[in-house]
């Protein structure tokens, strides 16, 4: 009797169970891989197309646009977007060269997580500076990389407060692994905390805020842009396409593309930027090969909704490869210069060309904020659990503050 009734029991739970074991995978595949990671050009025009197919002004643009913001930040894990917990700072020596000098910072971006970096100053000029994120991306050796210690070194030459960070797990950033969706949530959050950090540095002007990195760091700088307003200029290189949602899952493993709520793309979230300066610089031997034919028209009208189609500009290089090259960097250069209002003529020489031959290249040993010597504090968050539960811990704070509010109202 008592196997009888078990069988009988088991018959009605098994469905149940196997109904929310299929439920739970699918849950987490669509958290971990939402989309495919690339589709063909002519399907991201398509995708354009039918967006652009829901809104003919700017009232309509800017009602999507709220819910496309609003949909990224939940599909990355940042709803609700955690209040400014301390920074924290950690500020080295200062090594000055000609017309610049560099400072190993770090900071919280949630308590116990620090995000790595080094500050890179101008020297001999007066007031308030421009401030400038510059994300990595992918390539080799990061925020140690010559090229990218040039770019940030020639900006702060030419008068910007520079900031240059690691990607969650590289450099200096190993509390947490990058190959994790989890990378993309915390990558979004600190470049967020980077602009307060920049905004709190008494140097740096606060409504000159600029960011510009290649490949991956372009998917940081256009995510920075749509989400933050206080980014007054942005250039992302290399990136930014209809038809590519990035190939890393710091860039698409969570569902910030789509979800029940929103279907979009690289190139819809880039216009998110407007009516602020928007520079897209793209090369013919990557997936924005395109751009000038198929993205730019789509971010242009957006633009122009603002009276503002002047504000997005592409530089397309059809004979170069994916990379941040000097001649990707002049231009950028350029754009910032007028936009954040930098001097441009510090760092140019007679003939025109741009002089980045003033620049030392400094040794990782030499740029690492932490060593022997200086380790990462004590209360460092140990893995990414530990990370992730800072971050809830903040979210269900401003959860309860937000509630104690509305029932005090």
């Amino acid at each position: 009797m008592e196997r009888t009734t078990f069988r009988f029991e088991l018959s009605l739970v098994l469905p149940v169970m196997l109904w929310f074991f299929t439920a739970v995978v699918a849950t987490v595949a669509f958290e971990v891989e939402p989309h495919s990671l690339h589709v063909s050009p002519a399907q991201g025009q398509r995708d354009l197309t039918a967006y652009a197919k829901t809104f003919s002004n700017l009232a309509q643009w800017q009602a999507r646009a709220r819910n496309l913001k609003q949909s990224i930040l939940r599909g990355a894990n940042l709803d609700p977007l955690p209040a400014p917990s301390p920074l924290r700072p950690i500020f080295g020596p200062t090594r000055e060269y000609k017309g610049y000098a560099v400072q190993n910072v770090a900071f919280e971006s949630v308590p116990g997580f620090f995000v790595t970096g080094n500050l890179y100053l101008p020297r001999e000029k007066a007031g308030k500076h421009a401030g400038i994120l510059c994300p990595h991306g992918h390539f080799a050796d990061g925020r140690f990389r010559a090229a990218h210690q040039i770019r940030c070194a020639t900006l702060a030459r030419m008068g910007a407060v520079v900031f240059a960070y690691d990607m969650v797990g590289r450099g200096e950033s190993t509390q947490m692994g990058h190959q994790q969706s989890a990378a993309l949530t915390m990558q979004i959050l600190n470049s967020i905390r980077a602009v307060d950090f920049l905004c709190s540095l008494p140097a740096v002007d606060a409504d000159r805020i600029g960011i510009t990195g290649a490949s991956g760091g372009g998917t940081q700088t256009f995510l920075l842009a749509a989400l933050d307003e206080r980014v007054a200029a942005s250039a992302p290189v290399v990136m930014v396409a209809a038809n590519y949602y990035g190939g890393c899952k710091c860039e698409s493993g969570l569902p910030i593309h789509k979800s029940q709520t929103h279907n979009t793309n690289n190139a819809e979230i880039a216009a998110l930027s407007a009516p602020r300066p928007l520079l897209l610089v793209s090369c013919g031997a990557d997936w924005t090969q395109h751009t000038p034919n198929i993205e730019l028209p789509y971010i242009r009208r957006i633009f122009e909704f603002f009276d503002r189609g002047d504000a997005v500009e592409n530089a397309h290089f059809p004979k170069q490869q994916h990379d941040y090259n000097q001649s990707k960097r002049k231009v950028v250069y350029a754009f910032l210069a007028r936009h954040l209002k930098l001097d441009h003529a510090a760092v140019t020489k007679a003939d025109g060309t741009i002089d980045e031959s003033e620049i030392l290249i400094e040794t990782p040993e030499v740029l690492k904020v932490f060593n022997d010597t200086h380790p990462r504090p004590s209360h460092a968050a140990a893995d990414t659990r530990a990370v992730l539960d800072s971050l809830k811990k903040m979210q269900e704070r401003n959860r309860k503050d937000a509630s104690a509010k509305q029932s005090e109202g």
